[in-house]
C-alpha cells in the first residue's frame, strides 16, 4: 500500500471516530493536505472557520500567509504536507485542550509515521510541545532541534504560527527569517545522509 493510500486508510478512520472530543454537527473533520512523499511536514494548532467550511487546514488568513511564506523559499504549497494537533475546530476557537490533542494523538503520530519527512516544522506552541514540551518559543524559534521519535531520530524545527504574525510586526519578521533557514536545514541534512551512505559503502566493502 502506498502512501496516499495509507494516509486515506487513516482519515477515514478519524472520519468514523465519534470519540473524538471535539466532534459535533457543526465541525468537520479537518485530516490533513498535501504531498504523501513530502520532505517538510507542517503542523498546525487546530482548524479555524474557514478551515472547518473548507475541512483543509490553513486556507484563511493564516494559510494565505502561509502560502507567501512558502512562495519565499521557492516551495508550492502542493510539495509539502499541513495537519495540526487537533482536527476539529475547538468551540470559539479556543486553544485545545491536553485531552483533546491526546485523543487525536494516534492519528497525527500515524501521519508522521506514514510521510517520515526530513522535517517537521511547528507552528505554534501546541505543536512545538509535542516535540519540545519544556520549551519557549522566544527562545527556540528557527532552530532544528534532533528529537527522539520511537526508535529514530526526526528534525523539528520550531516557529511561531502564521495568526500570531498577522497580529505582530516583530513576530512577523521572525517568521519570514525562520522560513528563510528551510532551504539550508534541508540542505545539510542531505549532506549528513550522503555522508553517512558514503560511510556504510565503505564498510561493507571492507567484507
Amino acid at each position: 500500500m502506498d502512501k496516499k493510500s495509507k494516509l486515506e486508510e487513516i482519515k477515514d478512520k478519524a472520519l468514523a471516530d465519534d470519540k473524538l472530543p471535539l466532534r459535533t454537527k457543526e465541525t468537520n473533520l479537518v485530516f490533513g493536505v498535501g504531498n504523501p512523499e513530502a520532505e517538510i511536514l507542517f503542523i498546525g494548532e487546530g482548524p479555524g472557520y474557514w478551515e472547518n467550511v473548507k475541512s483543509e487546514p490553513f486556507v484563511g488568513p493564516a494559510g494565505r500567509l502561509l502560502d507567501k511564506l512558502l512562495e519565499l523559499i521557492n516551495i508550492k504549497r502542493q510539495e509539502v504536507f499541513i495537519t495540526n494537533v487537533v482536527m476539529h475546530r475547538p468551540p470559539n476557537n479556543r486553544d485545545p485542550l491536553p485531552q483533546e490533542i491526546e485523543a487525536y494523538r494516534p492519528y497525527l503520530d500515524a501521519i508522521i509515521e506514514i510521510i517520515s519527512p526530513k522535517i517537521i516544522v511547528t507552528l505554534g506552541r501546541f505543536s512545538m510541545a509535542k516535540f519540545l514540551p519544556n520549551a519557549v518559543i522566544s527562545k527556540v524559534h528557527g532552530n532544528p532541534s534532533l528529537v527522539k521519535w520511537g526508535d529514530d531520530e526526526i528534525t523539528v524545527v520550531p516557529m511561531y504560527h502564521p495568526a500570531a504574525a498577522l497580529r505582530s510586526n516583530e513576530i512577523m519578521v521572525k517568521l519570514r527569517e525562520d522560513f528563510l533557514k528551510l532551504p539550508a536545514i534541508l540542505a545539510s541534512l542531505d549532506k549528513a545522509k550522503e555522508k553517512e551512505e558514503k560511510e556504510e559503502e565503505k564498510q561493507m566493502a571492507l567484507f
